[in-house]
């Protein structure tokens, strides 16, 4: 290779210059136009070609700056007197301050429009503290940002910044669009990779209280989640704190891995268990679902952890009926366990926190009134219950199916039906159902068809399944699958109302817009969406100890919540205070923390008639169709 000449050298520079942007190509300019009025100056003053008037009184850098004055203003020289050799110079400098004006305008507005479209990029450092950081761009998003501006309302001056792969005016745009009312809420969009540890330090993930990460539409979201934690845990710029990190996880195969990186700093969610056992409980119970919304979302009641001097050396029974506005249902021991409705006789010890459903943290008070007595002829003794086989429906086929059947299979008595519909191939069926494990009680049947034909559903005499659940098929894109479900949805609901006879539905929508066409019509019409993972998201950023309450709830092991028939604590007909409820449920190791009337079970308006924390003092007159709402193993 030829050594390079001096010429290319320094066009080489040159060009290693204009690459650093418009500051430099106004230095390079300022450097060309003073050269150029220098030299001219020089001609004009050391040749002497100034008028005779001129020549006295002026030296160079007089000339000097009189060619300033020219380049800035070519009107100057309007007015000019002299010789030809002096004008037409005058001439030559107009010329170039003509030249330098109009490319500095330029260049500033070239150089003004990157920045504009820099910032427009979302690629500024954001100086926050104490903020909830979302890492991703998903539907989940506008669901998350909702919930926490209720959380949030209390507080002066919140903020939840978004790092997404989406450009930050879309974003923005579709925030302002989707988000009504953020109340002292502040978004802050910002675009950028989650598993880039620049772009994390540009969302300061460092000084922020809390970070979601959202799973992003992809076939493998996974592990896209996995890279984000990595990047936040092994980052050489991590914060010597731990992190307070909530994310999802799609497949239980990865559960293992994310809990390895996440270690002790990320609460995890297993999306497919969870929401097989939501879809599961609910639709086994009416009314439950209203019961899982009024505890995950942050109006109405919500869950919360309290230290209670006051309680110390009581037992867990005791605790149940100090507080007027407030249901206990479970203890955080000292040594970080946390346990529902444990043990009545359970003693609370100095540093435990009780576990409560309040409406506010702030009407978490011991009750200041004597507890009532308890009106102990009304009590009852419930009769075992008994089990029988129940037979259920499934529309639509998708990944989580299998699951749903295991948690499904969990709970039925033996000789219990589930029959599958769907357009999947019954080989694909078999072998999904093979991988995850055959049930043990359930009777499992399936046939290939079409769920939106209504004569397909009338064949089905879906009015003789105890249960149906209509799910979104896998392999349609989310309007498609809610689409199907949809008419599915209505078909099945005009089929109950010409029978006469009450259909306990649960169905599933991926959008949430679509969710709101769906509109519930009855407390066992429940439709499971992502938005239920929104609201365990937004309550574990919160407080990260809910996490192993929800995880207790949900888990067919241990204590879960149900809705028993009233006649099974207290006489019918007789008014009662809560207190006895409460008693009458301690007594069979339960925990009573609401009812459920069955006159208004079809009143949106009134929750369908469920009522999570009653005020305890306040006399009630329960029918044989109501229900008591407790936490209870069986």
């Amino acid at each position: 290779m030829e050594k390079p000449s001096l010429g290319q050298k320094l066009r080489y520079a040159f060009d290693n210059t204009l690459s650093r942007g418009t500051i430099a190509l106004i230095a390079w300019l300022a450097l060309l136009s003073a050269g150029a009025l220098v030299s001219l100056s020089l001609i004009v003053w050391g040749f002497g070609i100034l008028p005779d008037e001129m020549a006295a009184q002026k030296g160079f850098f007089d000339v000097l700056w009189m060619a300033l004055m020219r380049t800035l203003d070519a009107g100057t020289m309007g007015g000019d007197e002299g010789g030809w050799g002096f004008l037409i110079m005058m001439l030559v400098i107009t010329f170039c301050g003509i030249f330098v004006i109009s490319t500095l305008i330029g260049l500033l507005t070239s150089g003004i429009e990157a920045q504009l479209d820099e910032l427009r990029k979302g690629r500024s450092q954001v100086i926050e503290k104490n903020h909830t950081v979302i890492l991703g761009w998903s539907p989940q998003v506008f669901a998350i940002l909702h919930e926490l501006s209720n959380a949030n309302q209390s507080q002066k001056d919140s903020c939840v910044v978004i790092l997404g792969n989406e450009d930050k005016v879309t974003m923005e745009d579709e925030v302002r669009e989707r988000l009504e009312n953020p109340g002292r809420m502040r978004v802050i969009c910002r675009s950028g990779s989650p598993i880039d540890l620049n772009d994390l330090d540009r969302v300061s993930v460092q000084t922020s209280k809390s970070i979601i990460i959202a799973a992003p539409q992809s076939e493998d979201p996974d592990s896209e989640v996995i890279k984000t934690l990595l990047a936040l845990t092994n980052s050489p710029r991590r914060r010597s704190d731990r992190y307070h990190i909530v994310a999802e996880i799609r497949d239980p195969k990865n559960m293992e891995v994310a809990r390895l990186v996440g270690r002790d700093e990320a609460e995890l969610i297993l999306v497919g268990d969870l929401i097989s056992r939501i879809t599961v409980q609910t639709c086994r119970q009416s009314g439950l679902s209203v019961v899982y919304t009024e505890l995950l979302d942050f109006d109405g009641c919500e869950i919360y952890f309290k230290k209670e001097p006051g309680l110390t050396g009581k037992s867990f029974g005791e605790s149940l009926f100090e507080f007027e506005e407030s249901s206990v249902i479970g203890l955080r021991k000292n040594d970080g366990r946390v346990l529902v409705n444990p043990s009545m006789e359970m003693k609370i010890e100095s540093g435990d926190q009780i576990i409560v459903i309040a409406e506010d943290d702030s009407t978490i008070a011991l009750s200041k009134k004597p507890k009532p007595a308890i009106r102990e002829e009304l009590l009852q003794n419930a009769p075992p219950p008994f089990a029988h086989g129940e037979r259920t429906l499934i529309l639509g086929w998708n990944w989580r199916v299998p699951t749903l059947i295991r948690e499904l299979d969990q709970y039925v008595a033996e000789d219990s039906v589930v029959h599958v519909v769907s357009e999947q191939e019954p080989e694909a069926i078999e072998a999904a159902l093979v991988e995850q494990g055959s049930p043990k009680k359930l009777k499992l049947t399936h046939e290939h068809g079409d769920i939106t034909s209504r004569k397909l559903l009338d064949a089905l005499q879906v009015t003789s399944y105890n249960h149906v659940l209509i799910l979104c098929e896998d392999g349609l894109d989310p309007q498609r699958a809610d689409a199907k479900v949809l008419i599915t949805l209505l078909h099945l609901r005009d089929i109950s109302e010409k029978s006469g006879k009450p259909v306990s539905m649960v169905s599933e929508m991926l959008d949430g817009r679509n969710r709101d066409l769906a509109r519930v019509t009855r407390a066992d019409d429940f439709i499971v969406s992502e938005k239920l993972i929104s609201l365990m998201l937004s309550q574990i950023s919160e407080n990260k100890e809910l996490n192993a309450v929800f995880t207790d709830l949900f888990d067919p092991e241990g204590s879960e919540i149900y809705l028993k028939p009233a006649t099974h604590y207290v006489e019918a007909g007789k008014k009662v205070d809560f207190y006895t409820i409460c008693e009458a449920a301690r007594r069979r190791g339960e925990v009573a923390f609401g009812y459920r009337l069955a006159a208004l079970a079809n009143d949106d308006t009134r929750g369908y008639g469920v009522v999570v924390n009653p005020a305890k003092s306040r006399e009630l007159e329960f029918g044989p169709s109501d229900k008591v709402i407790v936490l209870a193993e069986s």
